[in-house]
């Protein structure tokens, strides 16, 4: 297949990458390297695969169109380009506007009418449910920040191009997911590296947050299996396994040998309480389901994390 993969140096989508090369596939990597975190750090993700004969890397930003020859003869388009993470979403929200609704306008409109294409896979988010995410689709739609509305609002971008104009798209809404080459804001990054430094770990809120975890690995098997979902389905993406921020400190102190130091700070504006996939669709409709456990999974991104140091 001729695939397309957007923000292809993020943390999910380099992984992504990797997969559908080692599968003998053809990848276009698109990504406009955002100042949200270092360059440097998302030219690493990419340094093992930007040599490969079948990867092409293409610097664009969507928002600002798509040229033609980048999405012709595409059959699989993977659209994970997006500025994530709510706190930024209320002090910066033209940026949010502009990367994850008027990108991913942009990218249907280059799409329709394509005689190759077979899925567009766009990357939603469990924060589309709001500040209680725990439970199945069936869940209603009722983001606590302006990122998760950005996000909800390309999913019906996504539906609208479906119906009116036959793109075919299938939506994943990704549930915490965590492993090597997590962004060094996510709050697992941030942890690990605190207490491998001895430094204080910044608590928001009591730190009895649930989060479902999804591990990289499983994250990316579900990714390309939705390529064979039936187009305009929605699918909740997580791995299952429940623990408090505090259990993981917990988990991380055993792995680590060292203790934790926290520092308690205010809950965050419109911070999730509860994320937790029902992914009984997902299994039902592509066989998929987690294989790895978030003591295994934390383990391999802690040592991934001390290669960094």
């Amino acid at each position: 297949m001729r695939c397309i993969v957007t923000g292809a140096a993020g943390f999910i989508g380099s992984h992504l990458c990797e997969r559908l090369l080692a599968d003998g596939h053809a990848v276009t990597g698109i990504d406009c390297f955002t100042d949200y975190y270092p360059r440097p750090v998302k030219e690493r993700n990419l340094a093992h695969l930007i040599d490969k004969p079948h990867f092409t890397l293409r610097e664009l930003d969507l928002s600002q169109g798509v040229p033609a020859d980048v999405t012709a003869g595409a059959e699989w388009v993977f659209h994970l380009a997006a500025m994530a993470g709510l706190t930024r979403s209320w002090l910066d929200f033209d940026s949010y506007n502009r990367h994850n609704l008027t990108a991913t306008h942009r990218l249907l409109e280059s799409l329709k009418g394509s005689p190759t294409l077979k899925r567009v896979i766009y990357a939603s988010t469990s924060s589309v449910y709001g500040k209680y995410a725990s439970g199945d689709e069936s869940l209603p739609t009722r983001p606590g920040s302006p990122y998760g509305i950005t996000k909800l609002a390309a999913e019906q971008l996504c539906r609208v191009y479906a119906d009116e104009f036959g793109v075919p798209s299938v939506v994943l809404r990704y549930f915490s997911v965590y492993g090597p080459r997590q962004r060094p804001e996510m709050g697992y990054h941030l942890f690990i590296n605190a207490i491998l430094q001895g430094k204080p770990i910044k608590l928001t809120g009591d730190g009895l947050q649930v989060r479902g975890n999804t591990y990289i690995d499983d994250c990316v098997e579900a990714t390309v299996r939705a390529t064979q979902a039936m187009p305009g389905e929605a699918f909740n993406l997580g791995g299952g396994e429940l623990v408090t921020v505090l259990e993981v400190f917990k988990k991380l102190e055993r792995i680590i040998g060292k203790p934790a130091i926290i520092e308690r700070h205010p809950a965050r504006a419109g911070d999730q309480l509860s994320t937790g996939a029902d992914v009984t669709k997902l299994f039902k409709h592509l066989g998929w389901k987690p294989t790895t456990g978030i003591d295994e999974g934390l383990a391999k991104q802690v040592e991934w994390q001390k290669t960094l140091r």
